[in-house]
């Protein structure tokens, strides 16, 4: 029976890994700071983390708690990152001291103390815009939305002949093109796993998940995944906001099937040195899954706004290529959308939810961090015109990574 440490373990995806891992066998010790951003005030321990899991309180970036997590421990899942595109864009020092410095700092212990395997959690953010079809139906690779663009509201990439380019799954060879400094740390964290790994002999896998949803997302913190938010408007009968039109193309998986495959990469030999894209390989526009998400939480009178702004570090399309983890991990999504949902809407309705995203809001609005469209924003499918009242106060973040 292996002993498997996990970081960031008391957070959203990682408590989900400990209940999957103790289901097959293994014993998990987890090392989470509990930051009151995802956790509350009172840094206690989470009731939903099982009873099983050996807790250690403490920061990434203490080397003495670190040695104290890795004792007798035979694999370490790296997952315990600040977590956030719009954030990360003002607090630059503490993002990198957490998801950079920290990391440095386990590696570090690593050498000391070698695991079996190391697995590290990536992000689908530091592709920056997914791949798109070319006139030949190959796929082209786009650079960034100039600014003159956005200000006239032309959200879409188009081709020289003035037509839409349309987005194809997005594979691991795609190069990466970092957009904001949550996508450049987590670069910054897989390639630093990836390097020492292969320097001491730790057979090392990173795992890029794109935006997972599922029971346990911090409901109260503006910086999660963008189904939480959505769900903590609706739940205090607040429209959820949306950055420029909605159709923008999104991979929602659920937490289970990363769970699921977290597990593969610990016992697949052949995962070793690899990269993999872990997601539904289904596109989902954020209008859609904020309807769907409105009508199983019972608040389809609810309507979305659509704000016609965009922030600076969102991309237009990215969705995942699974391939290469279907082929070697044996990895395929087995959650559908429509049953996570109902199941995520039965958790909600015993949850409290603190709405935050006004004040996370109006600190990228102050920072200059969001760019309005010239033109009014397109209307919602189906339900009228965007409400004026309070606009700047009722911004979201778009497409938050992981925990």
């Amino acid at each position: 029976m292996q002993k498997v440490l996990i970081t960031g373990g008391a957070g959203f995806i990682g408590s989900h890994l400990a209940d999957e891992l103790l289901a097959h066998g293994y014993r998990v010790r987890v090392l989470d700071s509990l930051d009151p951003q995802v956790h509350g005030e009172g840094r206690r321990r989470p009731d939903y983390l099982a009873k099983d899991v050996e807790l250690v309180v403490g920061d990434v970036n203490d080397r003495e708690k670190v040695d104290e997590a890795l004792k007798g421990v035979d694999a370490v899942y790296h997952f315990a990152a600040a977590v956030g595109v719009g954030q990360s864009m003002y607090e630059v020092a503490h993002y990198t001291r957490v998801n950079n410095l920290g990391t440095a700092v386990v590696l570090e212990a690593l050498t000391k103390n070698p695991v079996e395997r190391l697995i590290v959690a990536s992000s689908m953010s530091l592709y920056g815009e997914g791949l798109y079809r070319g006139h030949s139906g190959g796929p082209r690779m786009v650079g960034e939305r100039t600014l003159e663009q956005l200000k006239s509201g032309q959200w879409e990439f188009l081709a020289e002949d003035g037509s839409v380019l349309q987005p194809m799954p997005t594979p691991e060879t795609k190069q990466p093109a970092l957009a904001s400094v949550y996508a450049l740390s987590k670069y910054d964290q897989e390639r630093l796993c990836l390097m020492i790994g292969r320097a001491y002999n730790i057979p090392t896998v990173a795992l890029r998940f794109f935006n997972a949803y599922g029971p346990r997302q911090a409901l109260s913190n503006p910086y999660t995944g963008v189904l939480a938010i959505f769900a903590s408007r609706l739940m205090n009968d607040n429209p959820p906001a949306i950055f420029e039109d909605g159709l923008q193309q999104r991979d929602f998986v659920s937490v289970y099937d990363i769970a699921r495959a977290c597990r593969l990469a610990l016992e697949t030999p052949d995962a070793a040195g690899e990269t993999f894209n872990i997601g539904s390989g289904q596109p989902r526009t954020v209008r859609e899954i904020a309807a769907k998400l409105a009508k199983v939480v019972g608040k389809e009178n609810v309507q979305p706004e659509i704000l016609g702004k965009y922030r600076v570090g969102d991309i237009r399309h990215c969705y995942a290529d699974i391939g290469k983890a279907q082929r070697i991990l044996g990895y395929a999504p087995q959650v559908q959308l429509e049953d996570g949902l109902v199941e995520l809407a039965s958790w909600l309705a015993s949850q409290p939810a603190v709405d935050r995203v006004a004040q996370a809001s109006a600190e990228l609005n102050a920072r200059g961090l969001t760019v309005s469209a010239d033109r009014a924003p397109e209307a919602p499918p189906a339900g009228g015109a965007p409400a004026e009242t309070e606009l700047a106060a009722q911004r979201t973040s778009l497409g938050e990574d992981l925990r």
